[in-house]
């Protein structure tokens, strides 16, 4: 009878000090996600302004003076579109969710009604197609799904006035990441060992324009599908709440994939209780306007700035959205792809050369 021979698992004192060191990165990380959060923020303003910066410096003006300059004009022209259009949006946001239920007792009995008129000596249908399509249910899913979502982001910045105060500090950081953005790099990457130092700090730039050049155009698109969401509403006749729909439909386009269907949605319930037609028409401008924007602004304002495939960036816009709610959803497309340019430059592409190169070595 062979004896079977015993399988001693023994651990390292260093293996066990990488594995608490880890665990406790880990937990020290959780501890200043609010931190990291306002640092990426920081990162994605920092690209979007950074060309312009560049292009001002050519000319000698001081990287400080054209940071302080962008960030007055952009603060100008948000504050004069939020005093020109912000209470309008939001007086008619307010209306939209103060009317919410009724929009969805409407809209339950238009599809009862629909069921019946198909099919009259089957009334039982109706109860099977509510079990199926239970539309209350699913509007309280999304509620509550989308609390949760604003919730998780709202408890990283720890309130309004948290919020208000990581917008000021995020604006400070990224001026201060521009306006001092080489010895800021040469100084980080400086921890690093030859040749990974140099090979590093090769990267910000290409890694920066991609995040900075997605952002921009992100922001291009959103603003012009907002307007013309609210333009389409108002002539089909949504003219009371078209400026709330087309400002919700241009801020949820920033998020890509799920982005434009969760901005059509509010519109698509509040035309259902118009009737039928309405319904037909606003989810027709929707298609058209998803379609401009797929097929000509995206490719010409965005193009590939990401570099990802999409199964890729659903899932990055997934993941940040279950671990940092809507500023997750925001940050992660642009961020994950300059993670993906950094992986491709540093260690793809000198592999697919090291493989390329082997043959000849062979030979």
């Amino acid at each position: 009878m062979s004896s079977v021979p015993e399988r001693r698992i023994s651990f390292s004192l260093s293996s066990i000090l990488v594995v608490l060191a880890t665990i406790l990165s880990i937990v020290v990380l959780w501890q200043i996600r609010s931190l990291i959060v306002l640092l990426l923020i920081s990162i994605v303003l920092a690209s979007a302004i950074a060309p312009i910066v560049d292009w001002a410096e050519g000319f000698r003006v001081p990287r400080w003076l054209t940071v302080i300059l962008v960030y007055l004009s952009l603060i100008s022209g948000l504050v004069g579109l939020a005093v020109a259009f912000g209470p309008a949006a939001f007086t008619q946001i307010e209306q939209l969710i103060r009317s919410l239920p009724e929009y969805v007792r409407e809209l339950t009995v238009l599809i009862e009604n629909w069921v019946l008129s198909i099919n009259d000596s089957r009334p039982e249908l109706v109860s099977q197609v509510e079990k199926l399509f239970d539309i209350q249910s699913i509007t309280a899913w999304a509620i509550r799904s989308s609390q949760q979502a604003i919730a998780r982001s709202y408890s990283l910045t720890t309130g309004f006035v948290g919020s208000i105060i990581n917008v000021v500090l995020s604006l400070f950081v990224s001026g201060y990441m521009v306006a001092d953005s080489k010895n800021l790099i040469h100084g980080a990457v400086r921890v690093l060992p030859r040749p990974w130092d140099i090979r590093l700090e090769t990267q910000i730039g290409p890694v920066s324009a991609r995040i900075g050049s997605y952002i921009r155009g992100r922001i291009i698109v959103s603003a012009i599908l907002g307007v013309a969401a609210t333009i389409g509403l108002s002539f089909l006749g949504l003219s009371d709440v078209a400026l709330g729909l087309g400002a919700i439909a241009g801020v949820a386009n920033f998020i890509p994939f799920v982005g434009p269907i969760l901005g059509a949605i509010p519109a698509l319930v509040v035309a259902l209780s118009y009737g039928w037609w309405t319904l037909l028409w606003v989810f027709l401008l929707f298609v058209i306007i998803q379609n401009l924007e797929a097929y000509i602004l995206a490719p010409v304002v965005i193009g590939s700035s990401v570099g990802l495939h999409p199964i890729y960036l659903l899932l990055a816009v997934l993941g940040g959205t279950e671990v940092l709610g809507i500023f997750g959803a925001l940050l992660a497309p642009p961020l994950v792809g300059g993670a993906a340019l950094l992986l491709k430059n540093l260690y793809l592409d000198p592999k697919e050369m090291a493989e390329a190169q082997e043959p000849l070595l062979d030979g």
